[in-house]
């Protein structure tokens, strides 16, 4: 596909409709190195949050972000199962923050305003590991947070192998940190997977969808205010989509392939934006893997629902495709965003393709209703703040009321969602894997009138694809949604929150303390 000189002055980086799409081939993030051993044999790394200069896309200027080690995506952690590793995340970005600062936020009336903290979602860590939202710091770790505990973060991945990610976790300014390129992947693998032949090494990629819009200079474009405006400014913003859609980021890439079965790993990175995945002329492929590792079998799909911090993990067949291109798209909207990126299966097969996509993937360990000795009932509910603008709560409780979920630690628990909201929330539990027990609808009026749950229809089982461990759930408009856990390991402090980034800033994130 050539594009000419004239074709590069006509593109408007604030305009999606002049962005030629597929013209920059799709990176794959470098791999991060520890920097030395400690302990005899646990790998070291030091990680430097940076501001850089980022291409989007090849007719666009070059885009200040802020990226671990300087570049987005972050570098890709590939680590051992059972493997401990330690990470020093450090903070090297300047004092002023390239995006508007709302200081009704908790945690930013008085705080600096360039604060980190890195989370590596869906990893079963201590708490003094895990990224606490008060746990930040600023440049050279000057100024800490009131539960920072330490520099250097250990991991012991003891969970079975798994596409995680990390991202920043400040409190009040998450939206912004995330969305300004603090965000990478952290892949744990396991043995068993080598035993069942998968695609690997160059045949095995992960994609991080990410949406995103742009100034006309080619500078990331973040919303100050509502519309129409708060009367507080600049103002946090109940949603946001961009205008644009990047995969490990470019802006809408292509990427060639040979002829043979591919494994992609998936995340939606995006602040607010939930896709529908599927492939032109309804391609077939099959899920292997949900965000805490392997399903039982394959699920063979023809699209893919993905709320934001989901993942999953899919292998793809190209074999029949040889000399096409294919382009996956987004059923959930029209026009611009309704193109994820090409697959062009344009190279030559290099040797034959011995991978496979296996019957049976991993044995489970159930998790019954029986075992729980605690059920909770959590209403995801919304309310209006003093300016007038929404503000979603986790059962009516705002992030500094005292913890309520305080679970024991080894108990199993049953929590579940109740959604009183117009609207899907992807709700995040940390430091544990859980399974989707089921969603029912409820008679919505009823419970807003006296708070009696009158179910109006029969328990629905999760989709083949939704039942493995997961971390993050999409809890339905007008259902309650039962998810089934257990507490094991680690005690002390934790989160529980929606991930739509901006409804986790404003306020809809609540502490959660694991006893003995």
């Amino acid at each position: 596909m050539q594009h000419s000189t004239s074709e590069k002055t006509r593109v408007d980086p604030s305009n999606p409709e002049t962005i030629p799409k597929f013209v920059d081939e799709l990176p794959i993030p470098a791999i991060a190195k520890p920097n030395r051993m400690v302990n005899e044999n646990d790998p070291y790394y030091a990680i430097e949050m940076k501001e850089a200069k980022h291409q989007f896309h090849k007719y666009f200027p070059a885009t200040t972000i802020w990226g671990y080690n300087g570049m987005y995506p972050g570098p890709t952690f590939h680590v051992k199962k059972d493997e401990t590793i330690k990470v020093k995340w450090m903070n090297r970005l300047p004092s002023q923050h390239l995006l508007p600062i709302d200081r009704t936020l908790h945690g930013t009336s008085h705080s600096p305003d360039v604060r980190t903290v890195v989370h590596v979602h869906g990893a079963h860590v201590a708490s003094d590991s895990d990224g606490h939202p008060d746990a930040w710091f600023t440049r050279n770790f000057k100024i800490r947070g009131e539960t920072f505990k330490q520099k250097v973060y250990e991991y012991t991945n003891h969970q079975m192998g798994a596409t995680l990610w990390y991202h920043d976790h400040a409190l009040g300014i998450t939206r912004l940190n995330v969305y300004s390129g603090l965000v990478g992947f952290y892949l744990i693998r396991d043995p068993l997977e080598e035993e069942l032949q998968l695609p690997s090494s160059e045949y095995e990629i992960p994609l991080m969808i990410q949406d995103k819009s742009f100034n006309p200079d080619g500078s990331l474009f973040y919303p100050e205010n509502t519309n129409p405006p708060a009367e507080v400014n600049p103002s946090v913003v109940p949603a946001f989509i961009g205008n644009t859609i990047v995969v490990n980021g470019k802006v809408w890439p292509f990427l060639k392939l040979e002829p043979r079965k591919y494994r992609f790993r998936l995340v939606n990175a995006s602040n607010t934006n939930g896709y529908t995945l599927k492939f032109e002329n309804d391609h077939p492929f099959y899920q292997i893997g949900t965000d805490g590792g392997l399903l039982p079998e394959p699920v063979k799909l023809n699209s893919l629902a993905l709320e934001p911090a989901e993942r999953a993990d899919i292998i793809v067949d190209f074999s029949t495709l040889n000399g096409q291109s294919l382009i996956l798209k987004n059923s959930n909207d029209e026009g611009d965003l309704g193109f994820i990126m090409q697959f062009r299966v344009v190279l030559p097969l290099s040797e034959k393709d011995m991978s496979k996509i296996p019957s049976s993937l991993c044995t489970d360990e159930p998790l019954t209703e029986e075992m729980a000795t605690k059920t909770r009932l959590l209403t995801v509910g919304a309310t209006i703040d003093q300016y007038n603008r929404p503000m979603l709560l986790l059962d009516h409780r705002m992030w500094d009321d005292p913890v309520t979920e305080t679970p024991s630690l080894n108990s199993v628990e049953i929590w579940k969602f109740i959604n009183t909201t117009p609207f899907a929330h992807p709700i995040h539990v940390h430091l544990v894997q859980f399974k989707i027990l089921h969603r029912r609808p409820f008679n919505l009026d009823r419970f807003l009138e006296d708070g009696y749950i009158q179910y109006t229809g029969p328990a629905i089982e999760p989709n083949d694809n939704e039942k493995g461990w997961k971390d993050t759930v999409r809890a339905d408009p007008g259902m309650v949604t039962s998810i089934i856990m257990r507490f094991e390991n680690f005690t002390g402090d934790y989160v529980w929150h929606c991930h739509i980034l901006e409804h986790e800033d404003y306020d809809m994130m609540r502490p959660m303390k694991v006893i003995e």
